[in-house]
């Protein structure tokens, strides 16, 4: 197994799909709901942004060539996006990158299911896990086993979405607001990392700097 673009994946997915967010978001729209109902909502939430990702793990190199974008391309836009996701983790900053909006968290306080909508997408499921899906899988050139071990990296982040929102109140009680501030931060500052690397690769396959 590559363990380099496993570790890699693994990061990208921990920070766009973001457990600690989720964990808190979570627990803050389902404080009203059954352990029952939150754990049904959880479950579909997860299978719902699970068959999204992996759909644009699928297709997500089609879909490139049917808009002709090249991966230099992707690359330095992938790599733009996820420096403004890390930029919002290192400074606690919520732009919906990552996870909901202000405006989005006040709808979904009148659902009585979230699981769709905003769990699914765009908390789980949002505009930095997907471009980190097309960007990882897309550079593997093939469904060979580099992309398996992104794919496997992906599952691994979901499955530990699901089982942080399954024990969201203990975590949230144990860890406190700082807890998880601080590994959010710590992942950000090594997303930031990652997306300048993803710059460059892309800056220097696009041949602009001859």
């Amino acid at each position: 197994m590559p363990i380099d673009t496993f570790l890699l994946a693994l990061t990208t997915f921990f920070a766009t799909v973001g457990p600690a967010d989720l964990l808190l978001v979570y627990a803050a729209l389902t404080r009203k709901n059954t352990p029952a109902e939150r754990r049904t909502m959880a479950l579909r939430g997860i299978l719902v942004a699970g068959g999204i990702l992996l759909f644009f793990a699928v297709f997500g190199d089609l879909m490139l060539r049917l808009f002709g974008i090249t991966l230099p391309a992707l690359r330095i836009a992938g790599g733009i996006l996820l420096l403004l996701i890390s930029i919002d983790m290192v400074f606690a900053r919520h732009s919906g990158g990552t996870g909901t909006t202000p405006e989005e968290e006040n709808e979904a306080e009148t659902r009585e299911d979230i699981s769709v909508f905003p769990l699914a997408m765009p908390l789980i499921a949002g505009p930095g896990s997907i471009s980190a899906v097309i960007l990882l899988t897309t550079g593997t050139e093939g469904f060979n086993l580099e992309w398996f071990v992104v794919v496997l990296a992906l599952l691994l982040i979901l499955t530990l979405s699901y089982l942080s929102m399954r024990v969201a109140l203990p975590i949230q009680r144990l860890l406190g607001l700082t807890g998880l501030s601080v590994v959010s931060r710590v992942v950000g500052v090594l997303l930031a990392a990652l997306s300048v690397q993803f710059l460059i690769d892309g800056i220097k396959g696009s041949g602009l700097l001859g």
